[in-house]
């Protein structure tokens, strides 16, 4: 950071400026606008800074800025510079060519203008409007003139910043004296909320009209918007009376709004650290005491009762890849409860169930969650299943023998391949005993006739030769 040659710090709480001179020596141009810096210190050595952004802080003083000798603009809108004597360290500053004090205590003196140009002959804006050679003459004529009416009412001026800083002090006292009430409210007038009621505008036109030769007095607008209950347009009371309240616009009353504002962001930080409070949440009973079906979160789900193993089914469709921490199953005699995101899902059950066997599966593929809660007492009922008798006729015979009895019913063989099926029906045992008939014209078994065929010619009867069958 040592080779910086840009800098912005605006709108960082900064309340003093510091290390710059020694780490930022380069630094061309710096922005610190919108903090809370009281004072100029600690940018004498940044020789090269060309660029001075102040707007919006507490400074009551230009001072300490000999050092910035390349210096072209200065910035100081909206301060309390109210010694405008002190412009008479920048004379020295041959590079100064815009300086802004709008919005400062010293822009109300009568001849203001007229004596920052005379006092600073090399400006060429200031406050936004160019600087004329006329101009610069006649002022420098009337410079005598217009120093000694701006001593006058600078001197004014101190007497009333002497004045708002030892009220605010006495105040700060009387606040440290006071005690909380009953409700941890402080309070000065215990009549103040009727007068207030009375007259809605009587506390505010008095505050105007204490501070009316100041002209000053604003309400506290940067306390606005702050709070959740701000920008939901919805102000508990100490927001809004302290937002309503007029006050000057001093340093002091910025400090104020500022530490107002610091420790309502704090005590919401540590509110959303804590995370926000479980819901208070009753039981729904009915007029006898019985538990009430619930879904408020409308979840799809589906409740059946297993008679074949005396217990009931819930089937409650989860999203697919929310946390399981997110899930919790409460399963009671006569109810059973699901809480899924802070949404509960309440089923009364029929019959009671052991809780105590109940268990609760989630599906690792659809997220869908499963509880089984077994009945108390179950009631063994007849099953509503008919009985189908089997297809295979069992044999009577004695199962040791059927390969050997009855070797057409097998359907394979000793290897295990399969035989062709056959209808018992068609088959017969072979007669071993009658193969061939007496006659020779039938064979035992079948009732095939052999027809007689006539030799041809030829034929020569061989005794010797068996009869073809």
């Amino acid at each position: 950071i040592t080779t910086l040659e840009e800098l912005s710090l605006h709108q960082q709480e900064i309340e003093r400026i510091e290390h710059l001179d020694r780490w930022c020596r380069e630094l061309k141009i710096l922005y610190l606008q919108n903090n809370l810096i009281p004072k100029i210190e600690n940018v004498g050595r940044l020789k090269q800074l060309q660029y001075l952004n102040l707007a919006l802080n507490n400074i009551e003083k230009i001072e300490n800025l000999e050092g910035c000798e390349f210096l072209e603009k200065l910035d100081l809108t909206v301060n309390f510079v109210g010694d405008l004597f002190s412009l008479e360290s920048l004379r020295s500053h041959q590079h100064l060519r815009e300086l802004y004090l709008t919005g400062n205590p010293c822009t109300d003196y009568e001849g203001y203008r007229g004596f920052v140009v005379a006092t600073l002959p090399q400006l060429r804006w200031l406050d936004g409007k160019e600087v004329s050679k006329s101009e610069r003459i006649l002022a420098t004529q009337k410079y005598d003139e217009l120093r000694q009416k701006i001593a006058e009412q600078q001197m004014t001026y101190q007497a009333q910043r002497e004045k708002e800083k030892r009220d605010y002090a006495m105040k700060q006292q009387g606040q440290k004296e006071r005690r909380p009430g009953f409700d941890g409210s402080w309070y000065t007038d215990p009549n103040a909320h009727l007068q207030k009621s009375e007259h809605p505008h009587g506390n505010g036109t008095a505050g105007l009209e204490a501070s009316t030769s100041a002209g000053d007095d604003v309400m506290r607008s940067e306390g606005r918007g702050v709070t959740d209950e701000g920008r939901n347009g919805e102000l508990d009371e100490e927001d809004e009376m302290f937002q309503n309240e007029p006050v000057p616009f001093t340093p002091e009353s910025r400090i104020e709004a500022h530490n107002y504002i610091a420790e309502k962001r704090k005590d919401k930080k540590e509110s959303n650290a804590r995370g926000p409070d479980p819901p208070k949440r009753q039981r729904k009973l009915e007029i006898d005491g019985r538990m009430l079906n619930v879904n408020e979160g409308k979840y799809d789900f589906h409740l059946q009762e297993d008679t074949e193993n005396h217990q009931y089914v819930l089937e409650v469709d989860c999203p697919r890849f929310m946390d399981t921490s997110l899930l919790d199953c409460d399963v009671q005699p006569s109810y059973v409860r699901v809480t899924m995101k802070g949404k509960v899902l309440q089923l009364v059950l029929q019959d009671e169930v052991a809780a105590d066997k109940s268990s609760a599966k989630r599906s690792q593929t659809t997220g869908k969650l499963l509880i089984t809660m077994p009945k108390a007492n179950p009631v063994i009922r007849p099953s509503s299943k008919p009985q189908v008798p089997d297809s295979k006729p069992v044999s009577k015979r004695n199962p040791a023998r059927k390969d050997k009895d009855e070797p057409g019913d097998r359907t394979s063989d000793s290897r295990g391949r399969p035989l062709l099926e056959v209808d018992p029906s068609l088959s017969r045992k072979a007669d071993i005993h009658n193969i061939v008939t007496a006659e020779g014209s039938k064979v035992a078994g079948r009732s095939r006739a052999v027809e007689e065929v006539a030799p041809s010619e030829g034929f020569v009867d061989d005794p010797d030769v068996p009869p073809l069958i």
